[in-house]
């Protein structure tokens, strides 16, 4: 394949796909972590070509648990992906934080359990950097182009990601917002850090819902509610996509690209054939 995607979308509960795509195909690579949860959507928005990804497949039938993350990542870092928006439903836990709102979250709370969170085992090890896992300068683009598209914006605060698919009770929402945290969500991780070991640029737009359970005026949050918040954001999502497509520069000044130059610590005699062969899309600029 010649063609490269720089940029792409991975679109979350409420946005399935990506109108305006021109020379759409679909894109389908095996990858060594299993199918990817949907055919990739490619073509060309606003001039430049980028690449779709529904996460929870098509007709949301992925849950968040089962979303197969790292055959997800590697398929887009395949395709040429330097830059990834993902673009997802979260409840609040601030309430500055309104339904309807924006935030572009500058940190994470992993609290998954049952998720593989890494690409690197099995004969080859990589500690990865993770202080800050979202990539400060696409966040900042996003919240550029989420303004001009006209959306109320929040930048920063932390993102905890929990395991689902059910929702939180209100003894867990209260902890959460005494540890501090933002909003609350089910994907956040390991997307983020994957993207990362991919030495792809990651950023989040998280579009708010509800207030989750710990606000007392407010009614428990439903699949319902959500539904509706994110059918009315639906059109400033895919704005905000089309302002960042026709603004995108292609070279890349984070660190992001390099991730993994001081992340490797296995012995490059001790990488294992298989390993390496597993691994080559992501580690052979570095072996």
């Amino acid at each position: 394949m010649t063609e490269r995607y720089p940029l792409a979308i991975i679109g979350g509960s409420g946005l399935y796909s990506m109108p305006g795509l021109e020379n759409a195909s679909e894109q389908n690579p095996d990858t060594p972590f299993g199918k990817i949860s949907a055919p990739i959507v490619t073509g060309a928005l606003e001039g430049h070509p980028i690449a779709f990804l529904a996460r929870h497949g098509i007709g949301h039938r992925i849950a968040p648990t089962e979303v197969p993350y790292r055959a997800n990542i590697y398929a887009l870092k395949a395709l040429g992906v330097e830059r990834i928006i993902s673009v997802s439903a979260c409840g609040s836990l601030r309430e500055e934080l309104a339904p309807g709102h924006i935030v572009i979250p500058d940190n994470i709370y992993d609290n998954t359990r049952l998720r593989p969170r890494t690409f690197f085992n099995e004969g080859l090890v990589a500690h990865i950097s993770a202080a800050e896992p979202f990539c400060a300068d696409l966040s900042s683009q996003l919240e550029t182009a989420a303004k001009a598209a006209g959306g109320v914006v929040h930048r920063g605060g932390a993102y905890i990601t929990i395991e689902g698919p059910r929702f939180s009770t209100k003894a867990e929402s209260n902890i959460f917002r005494a540890w501090g945290m933002s909003i609350i969500g089910m994907t956040a991780s390991p997307e983020a850090f994957l993207a990362r070991e991919a030495e792809i640029c990651y950023a989040a737009m998280a579009h708010v819902t509800d207030y989750d359970v710990w606000r007392a005026s407010e009614e428990s949050v439903t699949v319902d509610m959500v539904i509706q918040t994110l059918n009315k954001n639906t059109a400033l999502a895919q704005e905000t996509i089309r302002i960042i497509a026709r603004n995108f520069a292609p070279e890349r000044e984070c660190d992001c690209k390099d991730a993994l130059a001081a992340a490797l610590i296995t012995h490059k005699d001790a990488i294992s054939a298989a390993a390496r062969e597993k691994l080559n899309l992501l580690v052979k600029k570095y072996l």
